[in-house]
């Protein structure tokens, strides 16, 4: 299993796109829309303006660290904490995310993207379906899938169009990741992604109120001896059944 830089780059582009996608599509549209007016006679054009360099890298860092805080402490990790991470004062925290839901929201979408983009470059780049499984399971561990929990919490609007979107990515991404491992003989059968996301999310986190300073050593540890317990044949009868995304948005687990 190689764990390279390529998934880092792969997925650069989706995340900058999640910071601005509706300028970034209206100036597209701009660009590539015909028009039968002539140019003399036509109304000037509204520029839509590009966030600059530093905004969008002041963002990625803001997003990072939340993402780490809400690993860590939970969604209602303090904002200064987020801001001390991130190495910006409070006002540019706030001037990006006004409120707590607001981060959260894209806290959330920039893992489920980049976490998309990793299950897909695993699966095309590896040499075989159960390689490709391994790396995203570690890639994904590295990218705080654990900050994906406040799905699962009262109060989240899990119905946003843009969490829909990306979670509908994200889901056929890993499906098709493990489904092409069973159809190849290589990951047991008696697994689904609901069991797949619960262990990666679960493997990953590091345990309540510790300080633990090493988490990630030990996630990637338990995590292979999780993976290994996947292989096929299976060597044990699992109790109950396979586990759905479905299961865990009913809240089931």
């Amino acid at each position: 299993m190689k764990r390279s830089s390529s998934t880092a780059t792969a997925v650069r582009p989706a995340v900058e796109a999640t910071g601005d996608l509706a300028s970034t599509t209206a100036a597209a549209s701009a660009a590539t829309s015909p028009t039968s007016v002539p140019a003399a006679s036509a109304p000037a054009a509204t520029a839509v303006p590009r966030p600059r360099a530093d905004a969008v890298r002041n963002r990625e860092r803001i997003l990072t660290a939340a993402r780490e805080a809400f690993v860590e402490s939970g969604s209602a990790a303090p904002f200064d904490e987020v801001a001390r991470r991130a190495g910006i004062g409070n006002a540019t925290l706030y001037r990006h995310f006004p409120d707590r839901a607001t981060l959260i929201h894209h806290v959330v979408l920039f893992t489920m993207v980049r976490v998309t983009a990793s299950a897909e470059a695993s699966l095309a780049e590896e040499p075989d379906a159960f390689a490709a499984l391994c790396r995203f399971t570690h890639t994904a561990a590295d990218e705080r899938i654990g900050a994906l929990c406040p799905m699962l919490a009262d109060g989240f609007d899990g119905e946003h169009p843009e969490l829909i979107q990306a979670g509908t990515a994200l889901e056929a991404a890993v499906v098709r990741l493990l489904t092409t491992g069973q159809d190849a003989g290589l990951v047991r059968t008696d697994i689904g992604v609901g069991d797949l996301m619960v262990a990666l999310s679960q493997l990953s986190r590091p345990l309540p109120g510790t300080a633990c300073l090493d988490t990630d050593r030990f996630a990637h540890r338990h995590l292979q001896l999780f993976l290994d317990g996947l292989r096929a044949p299976a060597r044990s009868e699992l109790p109950g059944s396979a586990a759905t995304l479905d299961d865990l948005r009913q809240k089931t687990m």
